[in-house]
C-alpha cells in the first residue's frame, strides 16, 4: 500500500457479516477469492514448477513464522501458512477521509473489527469512486492500495503475492504486526491496536535480525527507522498545526487558504529533511498528489500512540509475554483511561 510512511502496507479487517448491499457482495467476494486462491506453503514448495525467487521468499517467510511463535509468543495457527497469488498488485484498497477542516478521521463500524478509520475494497474503481462521492460532499479523502490483509485469523489468512516484493525485513516485520493483532485487538481503537501491533512488530524484527546474524540488515533497518521518524514527526507536527488552524474558527475562505499554506509548508520541510538523506527518496511518492487532512490519518494511527507502547514494553525489560498481559489488561479499561495509559491523552 501507500500506507503509512515507509512500510508500504495496512490491515484491512473486513469481517463484515451483517452489512448489506453492494458493499456487503464486494466484501464477501474479495474474501472468498482469498480463501478459494490459498495453498498450504509446504505444497507451493513441494511443487517442481515454483519459481526459484518465490521458493526463496517463501522459505523466508516460513522460518519467520515459526520464530514468531517460538521466541515472539505469538500464535501458533494456521495463519500465514498458507500462499495465495492473487495476480495484481493489492489485495484491497482503502479510503481514508476526514471532514474539510477537521484532522479527526471519520469512522466506520463493522461487526467483529468495531470502528476503523478506513473503508476497505476489494476494486480500486469502487474506492476511487467512494472517495469522490466524500469529497464532492466537502470532505477529504485518499485511497492507498493496500498489499497485506488480516482478518484477525478467523479466516486463515495467508501470505500474499502482494507482499513477495518486499525486503527481508519489510516481509517479517509485517508478519509479527500482523499476528500481533490477534493477541491483542480492541474493536473500535484503530490508534491502540496498531500502535501496540508495531512496538510487537519493532521489537520482534531486532530479534529476528540478530538471531539470524544480519548485522548489515540491522544496521539499514535501523538507519529506515530513524529517516522513517523524521519524517512521521514531519507528518505529526504538520497535523498539530492543522489542529490548530482548525480550531481558530476563521471564515471558511480564509480556513482554506491558510490550510493550503499549512500543506505548501509541509513540502517545503520535507525536501529539506530529504536533503540530510544521501540520496534517499523513498518518501517522494506521498507528495506526488493533491494532499488534505485525509492523507495525515495513518501517521496518527499507527505512531500516535506507539511511544507509549515502546515505553512499557522497557519497564517490562523486553519481556514479550508480561507486555501481552499488561496490554491485555490495559485494553479492558475504558478508551480515556487507555489513553491515559499508553496514547499520552488527557
Amino acid at each position: 500500500m501507500t500506507l503509512p510512511p515507509g512500510s508500504h502496507r495496512l490491515f484491512a479487517l473486513l469481517l463484515l457479516p451483517l452489512l448489506h448491499g453492494c458493499y456487503l457482495l464486494q466484501a464477501a467476494g474479495g474474501q472468498m477469492e482469498i480463501v478459494s486462491k490459498r495453498e498450504p506453503i509446504d505444497q507451493v514448495l513441494a511443487n517442481p514448477a515454483t519459481p526459484d525467487k518465490l521458493r526463496a521468499r517463501l522459505e523466508y517467510v516460513s522460518a519467520a513464522r515459526d520464530f514468531a511463535s517460538r521466541e515472539l509468543g505469538l500464535p501458533d495457527n494456521p495463519s500465514y501458512r498458507s500462499y495465495a497469488d492473487l495476480q495484481r498488485p493489492y489485495v484491497v484498497w482503502n479510503v481514508f477521509a476526514t471532514d474539510e477542516f477537521s484532522i479527526e478521521p471519520r469512522r466506520w463500524c463493522f461487526p467483529i473489527a468495531g470502528c476503523v478509520v478506513y473503508r476497505g475494497y476489494f476494486n480500486e474503481e469502487s474506492a476511487q469512486s467512494y472517495a469522490r462521492k466524500m469529497r464532492m460532499n466537502g470532505g477529504d479523502a485518499m485511497v492507498g492500495g493496500v498489499a497485506a490483509y488480516s482478518t484477525l485469523g478467523h479466516f486463515r489468512d495467508p501470505i500474499l503475492n502482494t507482499m513477495m516484493g518486499w525486503s527481508d525485513a519489510q516481509l517479517a516485520s509485517t508478519l509479527f504486526h500482523e499476528l500481533a493483532h490477534q493477541v491483542v485487538y480492541v474493536p473500535g481503537d484503530s490508534e491502540f491496536n496498531e500502535a501496540f501491533a508495531t512496538a510487537v512488530e519493532e521489537a520482534g524484527l531486532e530479534r529476528w535480525l540478530n538471531e539470524r546474524g544480519r548485522s548489515q540488515d540491522m544496521l539499514a533497518w535501523r538507519r529506515q527507522k530513524e529517516r522513517q521518524q523524521e519524517f512521521i514527526d514531519l507528518l505529526l507536527g504538520t497535523r498539530e498545526k492543522l489542529k490548530e488552524l482548525y480550531a481558530s474558527k476563521l471564515p471558511a475562505d480564509e480556513m482554506r487558504a491558510r490550510k493550503a499554506e499549512v500543506f505548501g509548508r509541509l513540502k517545503f520541510d520535507y525536501a529539506q529533511l530529504r536533503a540530510q538523506w544521501n540520496g534517499f527518496t523513498g518518501y517522494d511518492w506521498w507528495f506526488d498528489r493533491a494532499l488534505g487532512n485525509a492523507h495525515l490519518v495513518s501517521a496518527a494511527t499507527y505512531h500516535g500512540c506507539l511511544p507509549g507502547f515502546q515505553r512499557l514494553l522497557a519497564s517490562l525489560g523486553g519481556d514479550l509475554p508480561k507486555f501481552y498481559e499488561e496490554v491485555g489488561r490495559i485494553a479492558k479499561l475504558p478508551k480515556a483511561e487507555r489513553e491515559r495509559s499508553l496514547c499520552g491523552g488527557e
